[in-house]
């Protein structure tokens, strides 16, 4: 049974501590909690995790969460069994977001050492530098699995790859075949998984990506609108003029002046 808990970060974390924790030594079977404080874990050890009724086995590159004022039972492998940790406070009381208490970090079992580690440094130096870190460390844990819960956004990893390569990409031309190829997956899987999990093609996705952006340029700065519909990838006047009222129901400059009044 997958065991979720919810964040609600829409506020950065307060770090109370964080290091690297060091354990097995005393026995293979310790019982504590912590009253007022979540606690996050970047395993390096195998062992078992139990609370709320659920046992989690833990791997190196396991992440897990824990929230505060639960009784947590380890069970350890080995007489020496590290983690990186950080034990913390969320202020945040704004949308939550379901998160599997265990997770298998994979590939970004390393990304989230360097950010922890970056955490561990900067917690006694520099407390914004080390929530920030720590913030970084707990969206990204939102999207590990993709079984989020209530946790809004795409499900497939090759989903959320391809939506990432389109953002960074709103400026310049776009393929479907080269999202694909960012990706990791065929044109066909693709237009599959865009369909299923935004009702959308990914023209229409791309389409709309490139408006919102425009509409933020028109109501937020004051750039030509020239340059507004270079800056999102559609350099011709006439289709930026086109594609505005379809997707935003009015043209640039309407748009912007319906904003300013």
């Amino acid at each position: 049974m997958q065991q979720l808990v919810e964040l609600a970060l829409d506020q950065p974390p307060q770090v109370a501590n964080a290091g690297v924790g060091v354990h097995g030594s005393a026995g293979p079977h310790e019982v504590f909690r912590l009253p007022r404080l979540w606690q996050l874990h970047l395993y390096s050890y195998s062992g078992t995790l139990e609370f709320g009724g659920v046992s989690h086995p833990i791997r190196p590159g396991h992440v897990s969460l824990v929230p505060p004022d639960t009784e947590v039972h380890f069970h350890y492998d080995a007489p020496r069994s590290e983690h990186l940790y950080a034990h913390f406070r969320l202020p945040g009381d704004g949308e939550r977001r379901g998160v599997p208490a265990m997770q298998d970090a994979g590939t970004e079992a390393a990304v989230l050492s360097g950010l922890l580690r970056q955490t561990v440094a900067a917690s006694t130096q520099s407390p914004a530098r080390a929530s920030a870190e720590l913030w970084t460390v707990l969206w990204r844990t939102t999207t590990l699995t993709g079984a989020g819960g209530s946790s809004p956004g795409p499900r497939h990893p090759a989903l959320r790859t391809a939506m990432a390569h389109i953002e960074e990409h709103l400026a310049g031309p776009l393929s479907i075949p080269a999202i694909a190829r960012a990706a990791g997956v065929s044109h066909t899987h693709l237009t599959r998984l865009f369909r299923e999990d935004t009702g959308s093609t990914v023209v229409g996705y791309i389409r709309h990506r490139r408006m919102e952006r425009a509409r933020h340029l028109l109501i937020a700065s004051t750039l030509a609108i020239p340059a507004i519909a270079a800056a999102v990838g559609i350099s011709d006047l006439q289709a930026f003029n086109k594609t505005c009222h379809k997707e935003l129901g009015a043209s640039p400059r309407a748009v912007r002046q319906a904003a300013s009044g």
